[in-house]
């Protein structure tokens, strides 16, 4: 095989003792694949990824700066359209009970440390799909991905209350905000923008974890941080490099669409 062709493979993982180990196996068992970038950290590793288009991504789940999920997320959100999304390992030190999860959204999981017998169960399954990858991707794969990611990581609904009022914190006023009202919800790192026609305002919880207990299906994701009512979408314009925004019905900016969801938006 060709270097042109030879498979090629992102590993991210922050104890570099355990990526020598991992690198030193795959060319055991897999001596054709080309690593072609180790990152300690998940901010590394996505930029490692979009940089370099691997088909392989073997993904260690806690790390600093973006958990493997995330970076799996974030990998999905601006993945380019016309290459197949690169197919996940996770590594985790988690027990088996957990690994049922992980194994929805990835290939292959490996524990911590991997040894060169359950590496190449994995190279098996990782040769096996991407001989049977299809040449043109469908656009809504990373789509798939993503909110397989999102499911993982939410956390568990615990309650069957579901919030049909948000009470958002404006000063020293609390907003009564019915979720029929809202225009969009857009995350940020420890808060959830609320933004109606009347204004904005912040609650503090994560987007998924609020997305889990609003009474409302009219809300589509358009990107990994924005969920938008879909009855207030007026319009999707698609710039010259193929992104997407929306207007939106009482909001004065655009919106924009991720390249995982632009096929959402495609004329039918």
């Amino acid at each position: 095989m060709s270097l042109a062709t030879a498979p090629t493979a992102v590993i991210a993982e922050d104890e570099p003792v355990l990526a020598r180990t991992l690198t030193r196996l795959l060319a055991q068992v897999w001596p054709e694949l080309r690593i072609v970038g180790i990152a300690e950290d998940g901010l590394h590793a996505t930029e490692l990824a979009l940089a370099h288009s691997p088909d392989v991504m073997f993904l260690d789940i806690k790390m600093p700066g973006r958990s493997g999920l995330e970076v799996a997320e974030a990998v999905a959100d601006d993945w380019p359209d016309d290459k197949a999304a690169p197919l996940l390992v996770f590594i985790t030190a988690y027990d088996s009970f957990a690994v049922p999860a992980f194994e929805r959204a990835a290939v292959d999981y490996l524990l911590k440390p991997a040894t060169a017998e359950r590496l190449q169960d994995t190279v098996e399954r990782l040769k096996t799909r991407l001989a049977g990858r299809t040449a043109s991707p469908h656009a809504g794969d990373r789509a798939a991905l993503m909110q397989r990611m999102q499911s993982i990581a939410a956390p568990a609904d615990t309650s069957s209350e579901r919030i049909k009022v948000i009470r958002a914190g404006v000063g020293n006023t609390v907003r009564m905000i019915p979720v029929a009202d809202v225009v969009c919800f857009e995350a940020t790192e420890k808060y959830v923008n609320v933004v109606t026609p009347a204004g904005e305002a912040l609650v503090r919880m994560s987007l998924r974890e609020l997305m889990t207990r609003v009474d409302s299906a009219d809300f589509i994701q358009v990107h990994r941080s924005v969920m938008v009512n879909a009855n207030a979408i007026l319009s999707a314009t698609r710039d010259e490099n193929g992104h997407y925004s929306l207007a939106v019905r009482g909001l004065q900016r655009p919106l924009k669409v991720s390249r995982a969801f632009g096929h959402l938006f495609r004329p039918m």
